[in-house]
């Protein structure tokens, strides 16, 4: 079914959803390569815990960055809803429901990054426990992070195949765009699927 006529709020909707992934793909990148890609140092915890302590005020830009982004991204699932709900009304809340739990796991992980700020504060509490120790829950913490990334990004891929097939059925939008979207979307979730099972069949 091929939807010819678009209204005011679809159009208003649609100016939303342009604007927040402009604004989710900055503070994303930012936060997820930037920050993390400068402090934290693969397999070597102490280098990583020296690096944060050193840059902690980044560190914490870096997870208001994601806060961002999380908050960017309810308000686009919420446009991209009311873009496609009148191609199918099933369709578009199955995948805004599906991103919605790509973003609630997101927003958990996220919080997570302060318990490494905790571990690594140097509390009186702490000092039961060696640095190294504690630079070692902390790495294990910031691992946490990236394993909840990757689970969220399956969500993720489903529920941007179900929007991208929205977008091919709707007409609102090329054809070949559309199919791409479809196309990476589902690459996405098939790539972190095979991942995680084969994570736990390990």
């Amino acid at each position: 079914m091929t939807i010819s006529s678009i209204d005011e709020s679809q159009r208003q909707a649609a100016r939303v959803v342009g604007f927040t992934y402009l604004l989710a793909m900055v503070t994303a990148n930012f936060a997820e390569f930037y920050v993390a890609g400068s402090l934290i140092v693969a397999d070597n915890a102490a280098e990583t815990a020296r690096n944060i302590m050193a840059h902690e005020r980044l560190f914490r830009l870096g997870i208001a960055s994601e806060f961002v982004t999380w908050a960017a991204d309810a308000a686009l699932l919420t446009a991209l809803y009311v873009v496609l709900e009148p191609v199918n009304r099933s369709l578009a809340l199955l995948a805004a429901c599906w991103r919605l739990i790509e973003t609630s796991i997101l927003v958990v992980m996220t919080l997570g990054s302060f318990d490494v700020l905790r571990v690594l504060s140097g509390a009186d509490y702490l000092r039961v426990f060696e640095p190294d120790r504690l630079q070692a829950l902390a790495r294990l913490y910031i691992g946490s992070h990236g394993a909840g990334f990757k689970v969220g990004l399956m969500f993720f891929g489903l529920g941007s195949t179900v929007f991208g097939y929205l977008w091919l059925k709707s007409g609102y939008i090329p054809r070949a765009l559309a199919v791409l979207g479809v196309f990476g979307s589902s690459r996405i979730f098939s790539y972190r699927a095979i991942s995680r099972l084969s994570l736990f069949s390990s």
